[in-house]
């Protein structure tokens, strides 16, 4: 085809997608419906005025349209990886593992359960071999699940269960995709049935082959981006052929599932990438993908929709029946994962639950798109597939979307409002109401600001004031008068409005530099789970939510172990940094957290309900100061540098501000401000630069602080610094259990902890011993120890802690002391020992 016409036909297509959106918005039906119409329209009007002898005007342009170059690899290998590339790279990935068993279970078991119920539906009542039917199960199990997701979201549906539909529907796509490369191989080889062993051999292989193509391929790719710093474009160009370059080496050299290795890829990018590319970088890297995949997204629904009249040309009556088959058969199989599978998740506590009326809204916005319509593409182009299943297949997955796209995609949002979904809970009316209140207190201090430097007429200025003021009055009083809103619930919009704020707080931060990309992000994820968790169980749920923020976690347990146990200290220092990296922005955001109080929430919730959060957001403080007051005793020279290397960042940051007011002046040129940028970049990467921190010491670090070991020589110090062990204990974690063994004695090095016994109650902290006294009687534990907030314990086993009660005379007063506290007389025993 000439290089013009092409060139016209994809201008023009461009136009249509142009329009399509604010059409789509306008008529309130989903984007991608509009697209498949047009294309529709598109195709049947050109093969129209082929066709009609009407008139010949047409002719060119309806030849260049079904001329146009489209098959069924300009989908697989052009639109494809861009649209699942960018996918992995818009997620939060990081809350998504949250919920990674629900997302991982649901999209695999669709996938299986639709292929099946679909294939053995349609061979039961065809002509097809089995395997063809399976292959047809497989094209339509693929969804497209951006139409029910932006309308979950603009009726403030639960964050978490539009994150499962979105990551059950990313796997979904690779799952099925990857089973429509098996099935494939045995309809072209004309094998009548897949051998189970075959399957179960070759799947696997698929996936695990192409999962370790993706993530190779983006680690290589990340560290030549890292090696161009400061040439964003080179870093983009690097990006953009990536997920190709992982598709095409998983496909054809490997023989693995492209699909997954693009997905992979994008997962390793988007964990990655934010803490190895600098803010500007990452943030245009990701709107360019995010523009490539809306073209490509696109592109794909028009023309796949172009293809249509094609691909029916040759229907009969009884291939409806069949398509009513496959619809009944599909509806069925998701029938089932939403009323009897995700329900079972739920209850087993693998799942969140999900309202009945999410879940019909899930079933009816299942709609399948571009990607199915591509597969049948390749299905009917495949020489070595028989005819009669090129036919069947081509016609009855083309069927089915055009069922999706036409009856469902316009019917989903009247459908939603029919169940009420679209109608806001009284908690989130009166959330907007809040909104609104401290929007308009903001809008008239910016203006009074603003009014104030234009020397305008003081009685308009006035007269304006008194109409808004009114206004802002009114808002204030809708807010604080709601009679329906009980007071537990102006305390949960309170903690959700905070968290709001501190997001704010946090991008603010990282804008200023003061905050890097990496932590930021690991703020984010750790405000969403306080609003979400603050949504779910109010205040409980909050301070739970914020105490998970500081505590030791997983990572932190696995590189504590390996230290310990294996003396692989690295793990360990790394996550020690990047703990203490976390809670010193925690600290710094919170600070401005309380002044929001003052300056807002106060306004529009009263005294009483600021006083609440007040103390909510000094209780966080106290844990974060509490777990930072134990790094600080272990680790007191990192600590001194990583305080430094914020004052660093923040220099730069006003030296960058007072170098571009200059420029902006007029006081210094274009090549003296370049250089100066570049002197800036250059000390802001080595300040970027984590301090390493030297873990070995810190046990000999903790007993130098604790007072009973104050009669001790250096060369005792160090000999007990060997024999002690450290342990991490999370807030409300058992240290201790009732008639328990006694096997070893405990030294508080930060934190604290609730002793229990007879119906009484002590908190022990810094510098404490607890554990000592039953060891000592040889009797079994009288008492439960539990943290009340993440503690640094120092162990020492019996053996060894009867030599050093024996030696040193400060540890036997402090045991002596403790035991008394506790109605135990030890001052005896311990001198006949």
């Amino acid at each position: 085809m000439d290089i013009v016409l092409v060139t016209t036909v994809v201008a023009s297509l461009f136009v249509v997608i142009g329009l399509a959106e604010p059409v789509a918005a306008r008529l309130r039906i989903p984007y991608s419906v509009v697209l498949a119409v047009l294309g529709i329209i598109i195709g049947v009007a050109a093969t129209f005025f082929l066709q009609t002898d009407l008139t010949e005007v047409m002719n060119p342009v309806a030849e260049a349209i079904l001329g146009f170059p489209i098959r069924a690899n300009v989908f697989l290998y052009i639109f494809l990886p861009t649209l699942l590339f960018q996918a992995t790279l818009g997620m939060n990935l990081r809350r998504m593992l949250d919920d990674w068993v629900p997302i991982f279970v649901l999209a695999i078991v669709a996938v299986f359960v639709a292929t099946f119920t679909v294939g053995f539906a349609l061979a039961a009542v065809s002509s097809l071999p089995v395997v063809a039917c399976l292959l047809l199960g497989a094209i339509i199990s693929t969804t497209d699940p951006s139409a029910v997701v932006s309308i979950f979201r603009s009726i403030s549906a639960p964050q978490r269960l539009a994150r499962i539909i979105e990551g059950e529907s990313l796997l979904n796509d690779a799952a099925a995709i990857a089973l429509f490369g098996l099935f494939i191989g045995f309809v072209m080889v004309g094998a009548p049935d897949p051998r189970p062993q075959d399957a179960l051999f070759q799947f696997p292989m698929l996936l695990v082959g192409g999962a370790i193509t993706g993530w190779v391929l983006a680690r290589a790719g990340l560290w030549l981006m890292t090696l161009i710093e400061g040439f964003e474009l080179a870093q983009i160009s690097i990006s953009i052929a990536l997920p190709y370059l992982a598709y095409i080496i998983a496909e054809q050299s490997i023989g693995a599932s492209g699909v997954i290795a693009v997905v992979v890829s994008g997962i390793t990018l988007n964990l990655s990438a934010p803490g190895r590319l600098t803010p500007q970088a990452w943030a245009v890297l990701s709107d360019i993908w995010g523009v490539l995949a809306h073209w490509a997204g696109a592109l794909i629904f028009i023309l796949a929709a172009l293809l249509i009249p094609k691909l029916l040309s040759d229907v009969q009556w009884t291939d409806f029946g069949l398509i009513f088959v496959v619809i009944v058969a599909a509806v069925a199989a998701r029938v089932f994962i939403l009323f009897g599978f995700l329900p079972f998740l739920t209850m087993v506590r693998l799942s969140p639950p999900v309202n009945r009326p999410f879940r019909y809204a899930i079933l009816w916005g299942g709609m399948r798109g571009a990607v199915t319509l591509a597969l049948a593409l390749a299905v009917t182009e495949n020489a070595q597939v028989a005819a009669e299943t090129q036919r069947a297949v081509g016609i009855l997955a083309t069927g089915f979307t055009l069922f999706t796209l036409i009856v469902q995609g316009p019917t989903l949002r009247p459908f939603i409002r029919r169940l009420g979904l679209e109608e806001l809970s009284s908690v989130d009316d009166a959330l907007s109401q809040q909104v609104i209140a401290v929007s308009l207190q903001t809008v008239r201090e910016d203006v009074e600001k603003n009014t104030a430097s234009y020397e305008l007429n003081p009685d308009i200025v006035r007269s304006e004031a008194v109409t808004f003021g009114q206004r802002l009055d009114a808002a204030v009083r809708l807010a604080e008068e709601r009679k329906d809103i009980l007071d537990r619930d102006r305390v949960t919009l309170g903690l959700i409005a905070l968290a709001a704020a501190e997001r704010n707080f946090v991008l603010s931060h990282m804008r200023d530099r003061s905050l890097s990309t990496r932590l930021a992000e690991r703020a984010i994820l750790d405000i969403d789970r306080l609003i979400e968790a603050t949504r779910l169980r109010g205040r409980t749920g909050y301070l739970r939510a914020a105490r998970r923020t500081v505590d030791y976690g997983r990572l932190f347990r696995i590189a504590a172990f390996l230290n310990n146990r294996l003396r692989l200290r690295r793990p360990l220092a790394r996550v020690t940094a990047h703990r203490f990296e976390v809670l010193l922005a925690q600290r710094l955001v919170l600070r401005d957290v309380n002044r929001f109080i003052d300056h807002r929430i106060r306004r529009i919730h009263g005294r009483r309900v600021a006083g609440i959060l007040r103390e909510l957001i000094d209780r966080r403080s106290e844990y974060v100061d509490t777990a930072l007051d134990g790094l600080q005793l272990q680790y007191p020279g990192f600590a001194e540098e990583v305080q430094r290397r914020f004052i660093r960042r923040i220099a730069l940051r006003l030296e960058e501000r007072e170098y571009a007011e200059m420029f902006d002046e007029g006081l210094i040129g274009s090549e003296l401000y370049s250089v100066l940028l570049h002197d800036v970049s250059e000390k802001r990467a080595e300040a970027e630069q984590r301090p390493m921190i030297d873990i070995a010491p810190r046990a000999a670090e903790l007993v130098k602080q604790l007072p009973v070991f104050a009669d001790m020589d250096s060369a005792g110090l160090r000999r007990l610094a060997r024999a002690l062990k450290t342990r991490y204990v999370e807030a409300g974690e058992v240290i201790i259990r009732k008639n328990a063994q006694a096997r070893s004695a405990y030294f508080i090095a930060s934190g604290a902890v609730e002793l229990q016994m007879a119906g009484q109650s002590w908190r022990l902290g810094r510098g404490d011993i607890f554990g000592q006294t039953e060891l000592l009687l040889r009797q079994k534990r009288r008492a439960s120890v539990r943290a009340i907030v993440p503690t640094t314990l120092l162990v020492l086993d019996e053996d060894k802690f009867r030599r050093l009660v024996r030696r040193s005379k400060s540890l036997r007063k402090a045991v002596i002391a403790s035991a008394e506290n506790q109605g135990v007389e030890l001052g005896q025993l311990l001198e006949q020992k």
